[in-house]
């Protein structure tokens, strides 16, 4: 039986679109309906069954680490500091060597998608993908890129331009990966998961699925977004139980 996966969160970035709102707090500490945004990735990693998740930080690292400490909401935690700005792909490189599954979730730390992340591991691992994505249908926001997929789930393409033929999704930043996959980033380098290793790994035959979810997709990237999840994620993840007991993920 596979080891219980890691999470890694992603929440080292300044948020420099949101300083007029939120002041000079590291991004995942903004206040949203009342409490850290980080506050609803964790609990609902708790909710799903993880048990560890390690805290990409940067940024006012100090912040978070003093914040949450060793644990929260029953998750142990571990912090991988980065010196300088390494984006998310060089983030999760940085994260490698505190992981201790064979494969794990990676999750923006400036977005909430209301997914089953239980069921998003079980998918990757009967797919038998080196990684596995969850998009959501196009809604019109203008910084994402395009991921397309074939008629079996596939992703053939990461595309920051409509420009290749298929049916098209928003990339929610929520990921499962193999160490074998990570293993091709250099330690140290600055590099971004979305723009530039994904499409390499794609180009060199990786196998990565997209799994397709219809729910809420919301990030607080700018000051209109973080505004309309004030409202859009009161009351979301509130439950602070013990974690679920149905079984490794």
């Amino acid at each position: 039986m596979p080891k219980a996966t890691d999470a890694i969160v992603l929440c080292g970035g300044e948020g420099l679109r949101l300083r007029s709102v939120t002041g000079d707090a590291p991004k995942g500490m903004a206040l949203v309906a009342g409490r850290p945004f980080l506050d609803l990735l964790l609990l609902q990693l708790q909710r799903h069954g993880f048990e560890r998740a390690i805290l990409a930080v940067g940024y006012q690292k100090e912040v978070i680490e003093s914040h949450y400490g060793m644990a929260a909401f029953g998750i142990s935690l571990t912090y991988s500091p980065e010196t300088r700005p390494l984006g998310t792909g060089g983030a999760v490189r940085n994260a490698l060597d505190l992981v201790t599954s064979d494969a794990l979730l990676v999750m923006n730390g400036d977005s909430y998608t209301d997914v089953d992340l239980r069921a998003f591991v079980t998918a990757y691992r009967q797919a038998g993908a080196d990684g596995s994505v969850v998009v959501v249908p196009e809604d019109g926001r203008a910084d994402c890129g395009s991921v397309v997929l074939d008629a079996g789930g596939r992703v053939v393409t990461f595309a920051e331009k409509k420009v290749a033929p298929g049916e098209r999704y928003i990339n929610a930043g929520v990921y499962m990966m193999s160490r074998r996959l990570l293993d091709d980033i250099q330690t140290g380098t600055a590099v971004s998961l979305e723009r530039d290793l994904l499409p390499r790994w794609l180009g060199h035959g990786s196998y990565i699925t997209g799994i397709i979810h219809r729910g809420r997709c919301i990030d607080i990237g700018t000051p209109e977004r973080y505004q309309s999840a004030q409202n859009l994620l009161a009351g979301v993840e509130t439950n602070t139980a013990e974690p679920h007991s149905e079984g490794q993920i």
